[in-house]
């Protein structure tokens, strides 16, 4: 009796579960039906516009050399300092090279000799020009290599001067001094106290002591790719966003294209630049800054216009096409005609109005 009532309730259960499972399949093998999200017409502004990356520089940006070599003996900048035109940023201290030094005392030695020679013979030649031994002429000759031998004297001994001390004592003009050739910021400053230095000359660069800008007047200079700079022209506006000042974004214009690309990274690009437009008081731009500007290609301002997404487009350049909604979930083909895009937006010129769900 006992393996009876367990054999009904195993079958009673083994149906319950076989009429779940079942009904399990039936509940996820309905159709659901599909619903479609819309987006609305509506005038909105399209704006077409490249975007070129880059940088913020200073326009005019000096690299400041010393004019002998030697030993920078003292600093008296630091990056961030504003200094003026003429200002004192370093001293030098001047090493002589022992081949020049040697040279210039040679020649100062040869020169005396040579001076003291000229000066004995013309004082011999005054004695007999007063004895009537001599003429005028030779009297004066005489006078005359005297003061060629002194003034070669005076010249040995101003270069053995240079030499030593990098000018000529009461020039006015100290050459182991630095200043600053420009009015403006200090933005770099790649040397420290008694570090060597090369003088800049015809055939250096020489080192670079400081480098100073002036930092009201900032360009932007980037690329654009070759794609797009045929659409670009000079004095178009242009829109900056610079990556460490976020939420704002500042105005220029563009005042220059270069007429010869470069190959980057396998494609070609082309080096532009914008002036920027005055940033206001409390905003400080750093020489460097990366940054990206738009350049507005063309616009339409308050236009009908609609999402890109909903647009369809046939193969063999048919007319572009929208679906409209007709009610509830219910969508009728129409052909629409269509104006500038940003990729985004695009403007409709025709067949559909404002507030037509799509």
């Amino acid at each position: 009796m006992l393996k009876r009532v367990l054999g009904f309730f195993t079958l009673v259960g083994l149906l319950g579960v076989f009429a779940l499972t079942m009904g399990f399949l039936w509940w996820k093998s309905r159709e659901v039906p599909e619903t479609f999200d819309t987006v609305a017409v509506a005038n909105r502004d399209v704006v077409l516009k490249t975007v070129a990356t880059g940088a913020i520089v200073p326009r005019v940006e000096v690299d400041i050399k010393s004019r002998v070599s030697g030993v920078v003996s003292e600093l008296l900048v630091e990056p961030g300092d504003t200094v003026g035109r003429g200002d004192l940023i370093a001293r030098i201290q001047v090493i002589p090279d022992a081949s020049s030094l040697t040279s210039a005392q040679s020649r100062v030695r040869s020169a005396s000799i040579a001076a003291e020679d000229a000066n004995v013979r013309r004082k011999r030649a005054d004695q007999l020009f007063t004895s009537g031994a001599i003429s005028v002429a030779e009297r004066d000759a005489a006078v005359l290599d005297a003061k060629l031998a002194g003034a070669d004297l005076a010249n040995a001994q101003a270069a053995l001067t240079v030499v030593r001390e990098g000018a000529v004592r009461g020039s006015g003009n100290v050459a182991t001094e630095v200043r600053s050739t420009v009015a403006g910021m200090v933005l770099d400053v790649p040397v420290e106290a008694g570090a060597s230095v090369i003088e800049s000359n015809t055939f250096n660069d020489g080192t670079t002591i400081a480098t100073v800008a002036d930092m009201s007047d900032m360009v932007f200079e980037g690329t654009v790719d070759e794609s797009e700079v045929g659409r670009i022209r000079e004095g178009m506006p242009i829109q900056l966003v610079v990556g460490a000042i976020r939420g704002k974004t500042f105005g220029g214009q563009l005042e220059y294209i270069s007429p010869k690309g470069a190959v980057v990274d396998g494609s070609v690009q082309f080096a532009i630049r914008a002036a920027l437009d005055p940033v206001g008081e409390g905003v400080f731009i750093r020489a460097g800054s990366s940054a990206n500007a738009d350049i507005v290609l063309d616009r339409r301002d308050e236009v009908l216009a609609l999402d890109e997404g909903v647009v369809h487009y046939e193969k063999g350049g048919a007319s572009p096409w929208v679906e409209v909604e007709l009610g509830a979930q219910r969508f009728e083909k129409r052909e629409v005609k269509l104006g500038l895009s940003d990729g985004i937006h695009v403007e409709v010129l025709g067949g559909v109005s404002k507030d037509d769900l799509l």
